[in-house]
């Protein structure tokens, strides 16, 4: 691909655009290369303004076997494209790391006794999920981590790799290797599959970059700053319309975690052994070292007088054994002494602080603890025996059915399911208040009751194996009332993760997942509810806080992007005034996905927009499919959005508000407005236009989306083609194929429009981080979203009346929405103020736009009934394509 430049000033796309073009010449061959540079080349000059080019024609001279090579290789551009620029880092905004924010912050009168005092209770939290927008098998992103990691090496003017490779023949060959892999995967994925995935993130990223981070925090703050950044995870988990998720995976999830980091601190215990060779005749070594020594069993003449490596030889020894009893398998590298297993991290860590405190003091701390032995006692901190703390998620309407059984079971309650919500409250907090349990080994149970029991019973197992921070929050899709949140403390008692009083101690928090419209409006009066019952405020004012989860991309799908937006806004503000009158902190867990409708866009902006007062040190947010790698396939990119997202909870927790009451309650009656006409328009549109379902599925690839299998959840919750029913990844992940974007800004240009105060909103954008950082992501969205190539989509749909008067409504609300945009930020063009990132969406559209033609042709031969199993292979390569292209798709 070198005969003309692609539309980027950037040196890095241009250099390995013109390895892939060197690497498709020679192993694809002279014709396909030909080829693919003339519809590059017809594309680019089209999207240059120069309107006779169009690779039209080019395409339909592609055959079968062309075309598949052709998407590869436009797919493996949009990659290699994509890694030039996360070697750039996130967007520079200002505070996006932690020694800016905290100058941001002395300058408003926040000083670091402040910053300590937040942090001794807050938490960050990362929760990576195995929702299925990640399209890429791990075999490519592994080659393209490898490619980031010579480029560095190129970057420092290295010529050569630590092997002795010639660092452009090894870019090359990596380049090549990525050419011959393949692309989609055959079967669809396990969930064990995706634990191993997820767990190569936590392992090879999260594991070392975390305490690196923790030790340039400690130097910005002057001292040791508390362990508030915690690495969280669904995956083995999430059992909410997952049937496989059952007891078995959740253990294997835990044991495999287990197995990570307890394998990387025997690798950091052997690297410290090698490296920590003091000599008792060349320094005093204090009683704690000594004992260590002696008790390690280590009596080796050559190492006698060598205290701490004796001593780090016990240690690794017990490490060892913890492995074996934890795993069930021996250590990787099991060593010669033999040692008993840790009851907990803290003891490990004990041990590990007795030998950094001897270092610390001597030599003015020249070897103190912020080596190695610092960042392996940071590492026991966060990652314990645990790794990253596993949520458990079930739906609400399983664990009524559930507990109805095990009642009727019990002979306690005929029909639990018959109760009004006090009457179930009642009966509930009756059986939580004595210890007798309701099941028994002895009663038969149905399939669903034994494997939502057993499920309990593998997270009390792995509080006694691995330590409370396993598993700490057991989350309740759908919550509609207390009864809901109490249902599943009655699981937990079963098993002892609830305890009666007094005072009664739940080990597991049950956390309300507040996901429609309907159930944002109703969460402060439910949650109201919960604290007035006298064991449950006792139980959070114990504990100090209480978690509410927020979805984003259900209530986006319910309501449309605006009114999702501010309606999780306000029921963050409504629910502080609820914590605050008991007194409990309140940690909001937020749901979002990569895309816009789902919550996506920039952290940093995401968590400061956040309505005061309702950070306070704690967020939990989610990260998930396309984002994770995006966000921390390489320790660079992981390190920067990490924090980031560090630096934006300090600055919303503690940065005085920039408005004052009277600003916020005239743009919130504002929004108010402006919400309501936006879901009056969206409601109108997906529930209220007679055949927009067929339309919705005829247009998008979201049939073929399930080829792709790239998760193992179902697409639908249940056996239907409701929208209602339809999940919302797939939702918004065919949305964005057919370049529609629909869930990222429809209903917005309607409600732009009816509103005529143009100089309030221009207000609102300037002043108000909510409104901004929404029109922002609605921008982004509008920029990557094509009303002539949508329009082709379009074209699949059957009935011609049909797809006229649906599209019709789309093409003019996004025209509205486009002109509403511009009018209100005051630009001339889409991304006039963000021209890196125009530059950055510029860049792709020419190589987009050739696969969407390709994609629909497909589809229409698919769909026509050709068996070629090309055909398929060509569609399923062009989803694969386009999602890498457009990055945050789902």
């Amino acid at each position: 691909m070198s005969t003309l430049p692609p539309i980027t000033n950037n040196p890095d796309v241009r250099y390995l655009g013109r390895v892939l073009g060197d690497v498709i010449r020679a192993y694809g061959g002279e014709t396909l290369y030909e080829r693919t540079e003339a519809i590059r080349s017809a594309s680019v000059e089209r999207h240059r303004g120069n309107h006779q080019g169009s690779p039209d024609a080019e395409l339909g001279a592609l055959d079968l076997d062309e075309t598949l090579d052709f998407v590869r290789g436009f797919m493996l551009f949009s990659m290699l494209a994509n890694l030039a620029e996360d070697r750039q880092g996130i967007a520079a905004e200002e505070g996006a790391d932690v020694a800016s924010a905290l100058a941001r912050l002395e300058q408003t009168g926040v000083g670091p006794d402040r910053v300590r005092a937040l942090l001794e209770q807050a938490l960050v939290a990362p929760v990576l999920t195995a929702h299925p927008t990640e399209v890429r098998r791990k075999s490519m992103i592994d080659h393209r981590n490898r490619i980031a990691q010579l480029m560095a090496l190129r970057d420092a003017g290295r010529d050569t790799t630590p092997d002795g490779d010639l660092v452009d023949e090894a870019i090359v060959r990596q380049v090549a290797l990525l050419w011959q892999t393949r692309v989609l995967r055959r079967e669809r994925l396990y969930v064990v599959d995706e634990v191993e995935t997820a767990l190569s993130y936590l392992r090879d990223v999260f594991l070392p970059v975390i305490p690196a981070l923790y030790q340039r925090w400690d130097r910005a703050l002057g001292g040791r700053v508390p362990a508030f950044l915690r690495p969280g995870s669904w995956i083995g988990g999430d059992r909410d319309g997952n049937p496989f998720v059952t007891a078995d995976s959740l253990r294997t999830a835990l044991a495999k975690a287990a197995q990570a980091v307890l394998g990387f601190y025997l690798e950091q215990l052997h690297a410290m052994g090698a490296e920590l060779s003091i000599s008792a005749h060349h320094a005093t070594v204090d009683d704690a070292v000594q004992a260590l020594a002696e008790a390690s069993g280590d009596t080796s003449e050559t190492r006698s007088d060598e205290p701490y490596r004796r001593a780090l030889a016990g240690i690794y020894a017990r490490t060892a054994a913890t492995y074996a009893k934890l795993t069930g398998q021996p250590a990787p590298r099991p060593g010669h002494l033999k040692g008993q297993p840790y009851p907990d991290p803290k003891a490990l860590r004990a041990d590990l602080i007795a030998i950094a405190r001897p270092l610390s003091a001597g030599g003015d701390g020249l070897l103190g603890s912020g080596g190695a032995i610092g960042r392996l006692i940071r590492a026991v901190d966060v990652f314990g025996f645990h790794l990253a703390t596993l949520d458990l998620r079930q739906n609400s309407a399983v664990h009524e059915r559930v507990v109805a059984e095990m009642l009727k079971v019990a002979g306690v309650c005929a029909d639990y399911a018959a109760l009004d919500e006090d009457a179930r409250v009642m009966l509930l907090r009756q059986e939580l208040a004595t210890p007798r349990p309701l099941t028994s080994r002895f009663a038969a149970y149905s399939e669903e009751t034994a494997g939502e029991l057993a499920i309990v019973q593998a997270a009390a197992d792995a509080h006694a194996a691995y330590g409370p921070a396993a598993i700490r929050q057991y989350i309740v899709s759908m919550t509609k009332s207390v009864s809901d949140l109490l249902e599943v403390q009655l699981l937990l008692k079963e098993v002892g993760l609830y305890r009666p009083g007094p005072p009664a101690t739940a080990a597991i928090m049950a956390v309300p997942l507040f996901e429609t419209i309907e159930d944002l409006e109703a969460a402060p009066a439910i949650m109201t509810e919960w604290f007035a019952i006298p064991e449950v405020r006792a139980i959070a004012t114990a504990r100090g806080h209480q978690e509410v989860m927020i979805g984003y991309s259900d209530s986006n799908k319910d309501g449309g992007y605006l009114t999702s937006t501010w309606q999780l806004s306000k029921a963050s503000t409504a629910l502080k005034p609820v914590f605050d009158a008991v007194g409990v902190g309140m940690q909001l867990f937020h749901g979002r996905g990569g895309a816009v409708g789902r919550g996506g866009g920039s952290s940093f902006a995401a968590i400061r927009a956040q309505p005061p007062g309702t950070v306070q040190g704690r967020i939990r947010i989610t990260e998930q499919g396309e984002v994770i790698a995006g966000k921390y396939g390489t320790r660079e990119s992981a390190a920067t959005n990490l924090e980031a997202m560090a630096s934006a909870t300090l600055l919303a927790s503690l940065e005085p508000e920039a408005l004052s009451n009277g600003d916020n309650e005239t743009f919130g009656a504002a929004m108010d407005r402006l919400s309501d006409d936006a879901f009056t328009a969206y409601r109108g549109l997906v529930y209220g236009t007679e055949g927009f379902r067929t339309f919705f599925r005829q247009m998008t690839p979201i049939a073929e989306i399930a080829g792709l299998k790239i998760g193992s959840r179902p697409a639908s919750r249940k056996q239907s083609d409701a929208i209602e029913d339809l999940r919302a990844i797939p939702w918004v992940f065919s949305w964005a194929q057919a370049r529609v974007m629909l869930p990222g800004w429809y209903g917005v240009g309607h409600a732009i429009a009816q509103f005529e105060d143009r100089a309030l909103l221009k207000d609102m954008a300037q002043g108000w981080p909510l409104f901004a950082a929404t029109l922002a992501n609605m921008e982004m969205v509008l920029a990557k979203s094509d009303m002539g190539l949508a329009e082709r989509y379009a074209g699949l749909v059957e009935d011609k009346a049909l797809r006229d008067h649906i599209f019709g409504q789309i093409r003019d609300g996004w025209q509205r929405t486009h002109d509403g945009l511009l009018d209100v930020t005051g630009q001339a063009h889409l991304l006039e103020r963000h021209p890196a990132l125009d530059a950055s969406i510029r860049l792709r559209l020419p190589y987009i736009e050739p696969l969407n033609l390709l994609q629909i042709e497909l589809m229409k031969r698919h769909r026509a009934g050709e068996a070629d199993e090309r055909v398929r292979q060509g569609i399923l390569l062009s989803i694969n394509a386009i999602a890498t292209a457009l990055r945050n798709s789902g």
